[in-house]
């Protein structure tokens, strides 16, 4: 049963992008690169190209933030999933840490989960290997060469210590 586990069936707890102003930004910039690219073919002049390309770029890179509705990341009762990442199983796990960084003028909550074991053999379902068109947009994941997986909370829609605790929780039974 566990080899059926896809990221659209997961079951569980799950989290999801906030459905707050964060999408505003990506809509902002696609409409600019929309008008840098209507304003390049007009005159003629190539910098309103590269002007258009950058904008698209970002709007591309931050198309999943506009997911709302999709478990970004959560938990079952095999381990913690993350999304373009896979399935960790509980046992895999050492540690899961919420950790405060301060950021210039804010303070960002990273989920910092910890491995006890290799990355190969502490996945249930690796979801890694994504199509070629979803390579250049936004992970909800980062891993360290010390076999940490850190997870931004900030962009998703429950509170970080909320996350936090349900992952602790689930994890100290789970394992057991």
């Amino acid at each position: 049963m566990v080899a059926t586990l896809d990221e659209g069936n997961v079951g569980g707890y799950s989290v999801a992008y906030g459905r707050d102003d964060t999408y505003f930004p990506v809509y902002i910039t696609a409409a600019l690169a929309a008008v840098f690219l209507t304003t390049a073919w007009i005159t003629g002049a190539i910098y309103w190209l590269a002007l258009a390309a950058a904008a698209a770029g970002f709007a591309y890179y931050n198309i999943p933030l506009l997911d709302t509705g999709r478990p970004t990341i959560g938990a079952n009762q095999y381990g913690i999933f993350i999304q373009a990442f896979g399935l960790i199983r509980w046992r895999a796990i050492e540690r899961i840490d919420l950790a405060e960084i301060a950021e210039r003028a804010m303070t960002v909550h990273e989920l910092q989960i910890m491995l006890s074991t290799p990355l190969g053999s502490a996945l249930v379902a690796d979801w890694r290997k994504q199509p070629i068109y979803r390579l250049p947009m936004r992970l909800p994941w980062r891993m360290d060469h010390k076999g940490v997986v850190r997870v931004n909370l900030e962009p998703f829609d429950r509170p970080p210590d909320e996350i936090h605790r349900t992952f602790l929780r689930m994890w100290r039974y789970y394992r057991s």
